[in-house]
């Protein structure tokens, strides 16, 4: 009897992990992979939903792990129409090539459809349920089974679930309030001419994304004589400006010539490191021991000099380094400096070390977060992920020509508003932006127009959208434990509302998400591992996996949970 596997999404999380059941190559397994959508492969970033024309990716060719052919190979097969409307030039295209988003999720649909060809070819049986809404999950223990609730169809019966949905901004105001904008997703929605400013909260690729799409609509870009992009205002809104507001007033960094593009396993810490550590710290794995393993010590060899100047530095200290630079210098000076080394870095094909090994530290942390103490969770928090979020972001070049272009219309500013800013929704539509500025005073700044663009938020454990798992207790909230009592009991003087105190004096800082295993499988309210269903979307696993996205995501969470489904 075959093993019945239901793929729940069909974008890139569903395309790696089918990959991975097709490499396997056993013919002992059913895999339905069911999409809500009628196109495979591109999920929301790469498609409609989640980008115009204008937008492009962060990754290039060389940076993507292998599916089943390279992007170059591919765009020797798109007719060439197609490339026209893309600006993409055939023969000038080479692996160090970013590409426009929705061109890229025509290449990630068409190796979908090269991957269920091989699966035929195999005697894989797969069968693609499209504009198919899963609406609910219900586990059938006393069976080993799993039961998908499927819009207008009912249920169907599988032995593993694997939950790859993908994005999900929910609607808070949006709807209600005019000129309230949730996220800047699908992007149609900010085709507006707007005469007036506009709030932005953020100042990441998802912000970018915003800016690239409301300036088009009230202006436009050229390139002039001297090849320098040029933003030339519309008649329509003369006063149209773009005002980002950041929590620490930075702009995010721009892609460099990373020279370990893919980040591989060997980033990660072993097995054996992670048990020695915890072994060593009463269960928890420290933050510090892995910013020494998986930061510092990668500099040795890579940057001597370097290492030499962060090698008796904490957590706290180096980020207080970095950022110190950073806060001193005027954000578009800082940004137009940045260019240029960017560019050098490219023109020489030589890398920004720190900031390559950041991104290193940012993959290798995510695998074991689980394991963190609740103390070091919150330092991970307020400490590292503000520098981490900046630097790795790695905004294109093509949108930061665009950005430097608005700074010099004047259309483009960034205001620095801190953690206790608050966004207050008006009634009469738009809001009010409340927060203080750099010298301290109260400002409250009404905007007709305001774009949350903090990127994909995690979700809490309620959000969770599979209720009868909630219900069955076979999924659990995410929570780290805190080492020490008088920390957690201080943090609930301090007000924190996420710390919970059990009746066993124990104190625990609840998390976004749900509780996963290092396999992905759910864990169930008894503390039990369900075998039967797995979570790769990043939405509601960010409290055990807080910073984990992009395709080494996928790469590296499929590996693992096709295995653990192979070898069980």
């Amino acid at each position: 009897m075959k093993t019945r596997i239901a793929i729940l999404g069909g974008g890139p999380s569903a395309l790696f992990v089918f990959k991975r059941f097709v490499e396997a190559g056993q013919k002992d397994l059913e895999i339905h992979i069911f999409e809500s959508k009628k196109l495979l492969g591109a999920g929301m970033p790469y498609s409609y939903q989640g980008s115009n024309q204008e937008h492009v990716t962060n990754v290039s060719d060389n940076e993507i792990p292998e599916i089943v052919t390279s992007i170059q190979e591919w765009i020797q097969t798109v007719p060439e129409d197609e490339l026209i409307r893309f600006g993409v030039d055939r023969d000038r295209f080479n692996e160090y090539k970013v590409l426009p988003r929705l061109l890229f999720g025509q290449y990630l649909s068409a190796q979908f459809d090269l991957l269920l060809k091989k699966a035929e070819r195999i005697g894989l049986q797969t069968h693609v349920h499209k504009g198919c809404r899963v609406i609910d999950i219900i586990d059938v223990p006393g069976e080993k089974k799993v039961d998908v609730d499927i819009e207008r169809s009912g249920l169907s019966r599988f032995n593993r679930v694997i939950i790859c949905t993908g994005h999900n901004w929910p609607a808070k105001h949006e709807g209600t309030t005019p000129g309230y904008y949730d996220s800047p997703y699908p992007p149609a929605k900010l085709k507006l001419v707007l005469n007036h400013p506009i709030a932005i909260r953020g100042s990441s690729l998802t912000a970018i994304d915003a800016m690239r799409t409301l300036a088009r609509n009230n202006g436009s870009f050229h390139t002039d004589e001297d090849g320098k992009v040029v933003f030339q205002p519309s008649e329509e809104s003369p006063d149209f400006r773009l005002v980002m507001h950041s929590r620490n007033g930075l702009l995010p960094a721009i892609r460099f010539h990373l020279e370990d593009p893919l980040l591989s396993e060997e980033a990660l810490l072993t097995k054996e490191e992670i048990e020695q550590n915890r072994e060593a710290n009463d269960g928890f794995l420290e933050l510090d021991y892995i910013f020494e393993k998986a930061f510092k010590d990668l500099f040795r060899d890579k940057d001597p000099k370097f290492y030499g100047r962060i090698r008796e530095m904490n957590i706290e200290q180096f980020v207080e380094s970095m950022m110190a630079v950073r806060e001193k210098t005027e954000p578009f000076k800082l940004f137009r400096k940045e260019y240029a080394e960017a560019e050098k870095s490219i023109r020489n094909e030589e890398s920004i070390h720190w900031k390559e090994i950041l991104a290193v530290l940012s993959y290798a942390m995510n695998y074991p977060a689980k394991y963190l103490s609740a103390e070091d969770r919150m330092r991970l928090q307020k400490v590292l992920m503000p520098l981490i979020s900046i630097v790795i972001a790695f905004v294109p070049q093509s949108s930061a020509k665009e950005m430097l272009a608005l700074d010099d219309a004047g259309k483009l500013e960034i205001v620095s508003v801190g953690d206790d800013s608050k966004v207050v929704p008006e009634s009469k539509g738009g809001i009010t932006y409340h927060y203080k500025d750099e010298s301290g005073e109260e400002k409250a700044i009404y905007y007709n127009t305001f774009v949350d663009c903090i990127g994909q938020p995690h979700l809490p454990f309620e959000s969770f959208p599979f209720k009868s798992l909630i219900a069955d207790g076979t999924v659990m909230p995410a929570h780290l434990k805190f080492r020490s009592s008088a920390e957690g009991g201080a943090a609930i003087a301090d007000g924190n509302e996420n710390v919970e105190q059990t009746a066993r004096e124990d104190f625990y800082l609840k998390v976004p998400g749900i509780a996963i295993t290092d396999h992905f499988q759910v864990l169930e309210r008894s503390g039990s591992t369900n075998r039967r269903i797995y979570v790769m979307a990043v939405p509601y696993i960010g409290g055990y996996n807080p910073d984990y996205s992009g395709l080494d995501f996928c790469e590296q969470a499929s590996l693992t949970i096709v295995e653990s489904i192979l070898k069980e």
